[in-house]
């Protein structure tokens, strides 16, 4: 190795570093980190920790539904984004209306079950389509947007990876709940459905961040626009200037 050598090895391992932090900070904001796990599991925690001790549908519902509010106040009163928070609320508010209506505590988990079976179904779905949707999700959070669709092919097939494993894993997580939903009782679901919200979310994540990790940079859309409005005006004043000098 000649002492050429190694400022460029090093120069690239830099690169691929920072590329790696980018997906990882991306990844982060995108899917709300570790608050945002927090804001998924507590409300169905709370559900099934009341139900289980005293069997009481109504407080387990409200209950629910009350931290779920809570932690978009939170949200508020911090002037954080509240779309995790709001997304939590819908899937409880949903939840409760079920329950109430059919007085069934299962009712409860059954809006998040079929959420999740129509999800991981897009997924798959929209990768077969050639529009796989993790790129439709990741790609303004990287400030690419489409552009990964036919002028960054190995970042698009990357996006592919990812989306079928997502859709995959939450494909396996329904085989396992529907059943359970059938024939299991409401706290025996709803301690499942608790330990099921984690790891299986860890998991898609980290396959989404080793296969991006792996692809091609991706490309900055909005830095293209801007350096081409410069262009332009740069443009226009040597017009203008040349006008002048006539």
């Amino acid at each position: 190795m000649t002492s050429l050598d190694k400022p460029t090895e090093d120069t690239t391992a830099d690169a691929e570093q920072d590329a790696r932090a980018v997906t990882e900070a991306a990844l982060f904001e995108a899917f709300g980190g570790m608050r945002g796990m927090i804001e998924t599991v507590l409300p169905g925690l709370l559900f099934v920790t009341i139900y289980t001790i005293n069997k009481d549908l109504h407080l387990s519902a409200i209950a629910a539904l009350g931290v779920s509010l809570l932690l978009v106040v939170v949200r508020l009163v911090m002037k954080d984004t509240v779309k995790h928070a709001f997304s939590g609320v819908f899937g409880v508010a949903f939840g409760v209306v079920f329950a109430m209506m059919t007085g069934n505590a299962k009712d409860f988990y059954l809006p998040g079950m079929l959420y999740t079976l129509g999800l991981g179904l897009t997924y798959i779905i929209t990768t077969l389509c050639g529009v796989p949707l993790i790129g439709l999700i990741l790609g303004p959070v990287f400030k690419e947007n489409l552009s990964w669709r036919k002028r960054n092919p190995g970042r698009k097939k990357a996006y592919a990876k990812a989306s079928w494993a997502w859709g995959l894993i939450l494909l396996a997580k329904c085989a396992i709940l529907f059943p359970l939903y059938w024939w299991a009782d409401t706290e025996q679901l709803g301690w499942v459905l608790v330990a099921l919200k984690i790891p299986p979310f860890l998991l898609a994540v980290w396959l989404t961040w080793v296969f991006l990790a792996k692809a091609p940079a991706p490309i900055d859309v909005f830095a293209e626009m801007e350096a081409a409005e410069k262009a332009e005006k740069a443009e226009e004043e040597r017009k203008a200037a040349a006008r002048s000098a006539e």
